[in-house]
């Protein structure tokens, strides 16, 4: 980023294994000066170019910015106000930048509302909160009702004074970041949806074409979708909550986590302890990855093109353990004649059967451990192992099933997951959410594929059954 302004000098105290200093110039994509301020602001006096609120511990900053160069366009919003990169974490005017800066302000209104104006008087964006109370005289600050302060999380909070009530949150509206403590909405009974939505590129805020969040239609799997057409698929959850892998240079470990609060569901992530949790934060990119951060990259989907959604096609899976990833065919089946043409790593129109299956009960199923499920499952509620085997093994369209036996007390503690048709969007390697899926084939009686399959269920229940005891 271009430094074309310094800021006041501020004494913020940052995690030591991160970086100590009293007093720091942030590197702006921004012409605008930036002056310290408090952490909050209150009726009758706005925010202008030149001014920011700055978290109580120094972690975040809100004001104005342009990320753009030539300097054109210019936003309000939330960034890291203490680590050398500038980088935003919330923007409240994405679809209606700023062109004038110079007249521009944020303010905090009579009728309890976060507004952005431009010189004109024109409206740019406002919260448009339910007003509550009424401020008798802004210009006294003893008759203050509300304000809006800047928390330590990076959330910006629009509350009562009269009974700390808050009235509005930067936290229910994520644009492309999700931050610890954010909670991204995955069911309501009445509230939309949310998504985080990229950038429409590196300079520019405004909406772009990549978007991430829960599938609509059940909250056992995550997308990214470019526009409406799925880009890439997240493993289905085996739990209410997923561990990352220690990481050594944090200390510590990542999490993400399905939660239930009255009639909404929704997830979150975060490091249960450690002096960077804050900085940690997971991000939807204009390039169409997921990507977890903290002062660098520490986790980033898709990893290549192999990891794409339906990239190998159906009835095809990606191979995460080969040194270069590539798509297979699922034994039994054989790449398309007209795939057969081509020397590619992919299966664009994927494999299809050697010999169709005939319906009857003479049809085993093989086992694929360490997989992926493929996606349009079909969800079947409070099944035991044998009765979703039963399930699949007498519907002459059910070509796989695979279980799971978890205790959420969000989701079924028993899952079985059906496939009729081609199976589409499977990957093996180590990823979160690994599971084994049977796939059903040409036998004569022979069970041997079951009960390979349930023991290893059984063993993979034990082992998850043991991490889950010992946390």
């Amino acid at each position: 980023m271009e430094d074309n302004g310094n800021s006041t000098a501020c004494c913020v105290k940052l995690a030591d294994a991160l970086m100590s200093m009293a007093c720091m110039d942030l590197q702006l994509q921004s012409s605008i000066h930036l002056c310290a301020s408090d952490n909050r602001l209150v009726p009758g006096k706005p925010l202008s170019p030149g001014s920011t609120i700055i978290s109580d511990d120094g972690t975040f900053a809100l004001g104005f910015f342009s990320p753009s160069n030539p300097k054109k366009h210019y936003y309000v919003g939330i960034w890291y106000n203490n680590i050398p990169k500038f980088t935003v974490v919330w923007v409240a005017n994405r679809a209606a930048p700023i062109t004038v800066p110079s007249s521009a302000v944020f303010t905090l209104t009579r009728s309890s509302n976060l507004t952005l104006s431009d010189g004109n008087g024109h409206v740019l964006w406002t919260t448009m909160a339910k007003s509550r109370i009424s401020i008798s005289s802004p210009r006294n600050t003893k008759n203050i009702s509300t304000e809006a302060m800047l928390d330590n999380t990076g959330n910006l909070i629009l509350r009562s004074l009269a009974d700390n009530a808050i009235i509005w949150q930067s936290f229910d509206h994520p644009t492309d970041t999700l931050l610890p403590g954010m909670n991204l909405r995955l069911s309501h009974n009445t509230h939309p949806l949310q998504r985080l939505i990229s950038w429409k590129d590196i300079r520019d805020p405004s909406p772009g074409p990549f978007s991430y969040g829960a599938d609509p239609n059940n909250l056992l799997q995550r997308f990214i979708w470019h526009g409406s057409v799925p880009h890439r698929r997240s493993p289905v959850w085996n739990n209410y909550l997923l561990i990352g892998k220690y990481m050594n240079n944090l200390n510590s470990t990542i999490y993400m986590a399905i939660n239930h609060d009255s009639d909404e569901v929704y997830m979150s992530f975060g490091m249960p302890t450690g002096p960077f949790s804050v900085l940690i934060r997971m991000k939807i990119t204009y390039l169409g990855k997921s990507n977890i951060s903290a002062w660098t990259t520490l986790y980033s989907e898709p990893v290549h093109d192999c990891n794409i959604y339906g990239y190998c096609g159906p009835n095809s899976y990606c191979d995460n353990t080969d040194a270069v990833p590539a798509c297979k065919c699922l034994d039994g089946f054989e790449p398309r004649e007209e795939e057969r043409r081509t020397n590619n790593r992919s299966f664009l129109l994927g494999c299809r059967r050697r010999k169709a299956l005939r319906c009857h009960h003479g049809n085993s199923f093989l086992t694929y451990p360490s997989m992926k499920v493929p996606d349009n499952f079909i969800y079947i509620h409070k099944r035991s192992f044998d009765e979703c085997m039963v399930e699949c093994r007498s519907n002459c369209s059910c070509v796989a099933y695979a279980y799971s036996n978890i205790s959420s007390g969000i989701i079924d503690d028993t899952r079985c997951l059906l496939w009729t048709g081609e199976l589409i969007d499977m990957e093996k390697g180590t990823m979160d959410g690994d599971k084994e899926i049977a796939v059903k084939r040409l036998g004569k009686g022979s069970a041997q594929g079951v009960v390979e399959f349930k023991n290893e269920m059984l063993q993979e229940i034990q082992r998850l059954t043991g991490q889950q005891g010992s946390r």
